[in-house]
Order: C-alpha cells, then structure tokens, then sequence
C-alpha cells in the first residue's frame, strides 16, 4: 500500500512539472511536422471525363487550394469525353509514377484494367463520383443506390395509385453503362418490382445530352398522357427534360440529381425540377482531399487498402432550399 502511495504520488508530481512547463513553453505537435513531410513534394494526377462541366471543375478547385497550402502538386489530364484520350492520359501517368492517380470513369469497364495496371505498377488511384468495375484504393463519390432508393420511394409517395395518382412514371437514365445508371437503375428495380402503385411506362438513355434528353421526355409525354413523373438521372441534362415538362403544360413531378451548382437552386426556382438530390462537390472536394491525404501517409502498398467515402445525400426543394443549399465555382476558386 505505501510503494503504491509514493507511485501515485510520483505521478502526480510529474504531471505537474509537465504542466508547469506547458505553460511556460507549450506541447510540441509530434506528427505535425511527419504529416507536412509525407504531403510536400508529391504528385497527384486526376484525369476527369472533361474540365468543361461543373462537377470536375469543383473537385479540381477544392483540391487545388488544399495542394497548394500543403505543397504538393495537382496535375489535370481532361479526358475531353474521350475514353481513348482518358486511357491515353492514365497510361502516360503510369509511366511518370506519381503517387497517386484520381479517375473520373465514363463507364464502368472502359478504365478498369489501366486502373489495375497503375495500382501494379505501385500508385494509389482514387475512383471519384463514377465507379469502375475495378475496385481501386478508394472511391469518393456519390452513393448511387441510395439516390435511386430514395427517388424510387418518393415517386410511390408522389404518384402511386395509393396516393390517388396514375401511377406512371418514366426514367431518364445516362449511358447505360455508366456507374450513375446501373446503380441506380438496380435500387429503383428493387423498389418498384412488383408495386402495384408504380409503372414505368419507358426507361431509356439521355446520355448526358439536354436535347437528347427533352425529346424522350417529350416522347413518352405525348404517348402518356396521364404520365404523373420522371426520375432524371443528372440535373444538367435534366434541364432538357424540364423544358418538355414545361412546353407540356403538364403537372409532372421531376425528381434529378447532380454536383448541387447554383444552377441546380435556380432549376427548383424556377420550376424546371421539384427535387434535386445533391452529392455536394464541395463535400466531395473535401473527401478527396482528406483521401489524398490518408494515401499518402498510409505505408499499404497500393492496392492494399479498399474504402469508399460515400456523399450524404442533400434533398433540395422549394421546402428545403436555404441561401448555401448551392455552390457556386467562382466561390470555390477562392
């Protein structure tokens, strides 16, 4: 009992000669300066599908500013809508071994051996918004299940039979490989197999393309007239699709999704959309980063570590919608 007395009181006693010294001269930070070391000097390649669209223009710049204050370097490789030129791009980046390589997909199988063979070849690659069938290192991005979980039960609230609606929808899709479009795709089906509330009367690809996109809308529009909704899979393109909503004079429930740029706040303002569930690219940007900076302080292998950082979804509508619901690029370039 008395050895234990003079421990405890030999503890006591160096805790506050620490304390005192704290307050004289404060704690050193030991992994501060480790951190800052496995950051400065490295290189960092992200090919997008194309800088000419909102969503890798916001990643690019949330990540740019976080290159710069702790000093390493992003290099863009715009793919320019081009599988071939974005394979091209990848391809030359293994060569110079940066170390770590960010992939926007097209598709989920047009990248998916590049992406292995940079992971072989000892870079870490991170898989944003757009999945490929290849699981890399990480994959930031949006959860594209739950957003078709979500439009899916909504429309059975919004125009099921139940709720004294005619129950007919139609669906939008991008391409029909593209990560956004199998993902979701595969919720809705599970939702609305077999509901007796819903049918969707035509479920086919906008491909991205707003004018694509408007006459499919005003298609199915002309040939259901009675049609209560449309699930739009990316508010960009969706703008075609409110335009044929519009032109209609129809009441017709639009439920899209995308990046949530002001012109998403502007669409449900306006009326072109009801509802824009929101990944949030300034959250993104944010788990990039964050990415970035595990990766390259992490001593796995490339390959080694499998994680995804999945966006919460933002429900934007006239109901919801408040002054940061949206961001705006000039802002984030800040």
């Amino acid at each position: 009992m008395t050895i234990l007395k003079y421990a405890m009181a030999a503890a006591v006693a160096g805790l506050l000669t620490v304390s005192a010294a704290s307050a004289q001269e404060g704690l050193v930070d030991e992994i501060r300066q480790p951190t800052l070391n496995a950051l400065t000097g490295k290189t960092v390649v992200f090919v997008p599908m194309s800088m000419s669209f909102d969503l890798p223009e916001g990643w690019a710049a949330v990540m740019k500013k976080e290159a710069d204050r702790l000093g390493y370097k992003l290099d863009i490789r715009d793919a320019n809508w081009s599988t071939d030129t974005g394979t091209r791009a990848i391809t030359q980046a293994i060569t110079e071994k940066p170390d770590i390589i960010i992939v926007q997909n097209f598709d989920v199988a047009s990248y998916a051996r590049t992406l292995k063979r940079a992971e072989e070849a000892g870079i870490k690659v991170i898989q944003v918004n757009m999945k490929s069938s290849y699981q890399t290192d990480a994959f930031v991005g949006a959860d594209w299940y739950g957003i078709g979980l979500y439009a899916a039960n909504r429309m059975i609230e919004k125009c099921g039979r139940s709720a004294g609606k005619s129950g007919k929808i139609a669906i939008i899709q991008g391409p029909a490989t593209a990560a956004a479009s199998v993902y979701q795709l595969n919720a809705i089906s599970t939702v609305l197999k077999g509901n007796k509330d819903i049918d969707i009367v035509s479920s086919q690809t906008g491909d991205w393309d707003q004018s694509k996109a408007r006459g499919i809308a005003q298609t199915v529009i002309q040939q259901n007239p009675d049609l209560c909704g449309i699930i739009g899979f990316w508010d960009v393109m969706d703008a075609g699709t409110g335009a044929a909503i519009a032109e209609s004079g129809k009441d017709i429930y639009l439920i899209t999704s995308g990046g949530g740029n002001k012109t998403a706040c502007q669409g449900i303002e306006n009326g072109t959309f009801d509802e824009v569930i929101s990944y949030d690219v300034p959250g993104q940007g944010r788990d990039l980063n964050d990415t970035i900076k595990i990766l390259l302080q992490s001593p796995a292998p490339a390959g080694q570590l499998k994680f995804a950082l999945y966006t919460p979804n933002k429900i934007i509508t006239k109901e919801t919608m408040v002054t940061d619901s949206c961001w705006d690029l000039d802002v984030l370039k800040k």
